[in-house]
């Protein structure tokens, strides 16, 4: 279900894909202003957004990002119509997106990281460890969550193991060290 905030913030078209930014996890101040857990603190993307796109509990609504600005490992945003802490409230829990047609080219080659979220992944003899469930930005380097019916793993997003990724065939094949699959 889509709804719009309100007739002069954004266009009535839906986009095709969401690429998710991050939760509003709480208020900030008294004037509406949200605090944003972003799942990749690295991202400049929401800086340059005028549209957001907030879901919550199966409910996509679309927003105009009045402004944003970095607030120590997070960012607070302000969004149009939410001009106190009650209407802020509501928001709480929400997945932030911005429609994918708001990313930048990329060379031939390039993918962005949420593209490889769904694909399965292989090792180097074909056999199947699971699939990509998310990315986990950490400070020492970005890992691949991989999970099977019974377990995660954590595949560190690095050339040494990362083999190949065919965005047309949703695959990533790896070759783990030894040890990787066990921990």
């Amino acid at each position: 279900m889509w709804k719009s905030d309100n007739r002069d913030g954004p266009s009535d078209r839906v986009p095709e894909r969401l690429v998710p930014l991050g939760e509003l996890v709480s208020t900030h101040g008294l004037e509406g202003w949200l605090k944003l857990k972003p799942y990749n603190p690295q991202s400049t993307l929401l800086y340059s957004a005028k549209e957001v796109v907030l879901e919550k509990d199966g409910i996509r609504s679309r927003h105009y990002l009045e402004r944003s600005r970095v607030h120590q490992q997070n960012a607070l945003v302000k969004l149009r119509g939410t001009e106190e802490i009650n209407h802020a409230k509501k928001l709480i829990g929400s997945v932030l997106s911005v429609g994918e047609d708001a990313l930048q080219p990329l060379e031939p080659g390039e993918f962005y990281y949420y593209q490889v979220v769904g694909f399965d992944v292989l090792d180097t003899h074909g056999e199947w460890i699971g699939k990509v469930t998310r990315i986990w930005f950490k400070q020492g380097g970005d890992l691949y969550v991989v999970a099977d019916a019974s377990r995660e793993y954590l595949i560190p997003a690095v050339q040494e193991v990362i083999e190949k990724i065919d965005i047309r065939a949703r695959k990533m094949t790896i070759n783990p060290p030894e040890g990787l699959l066990e921990v």
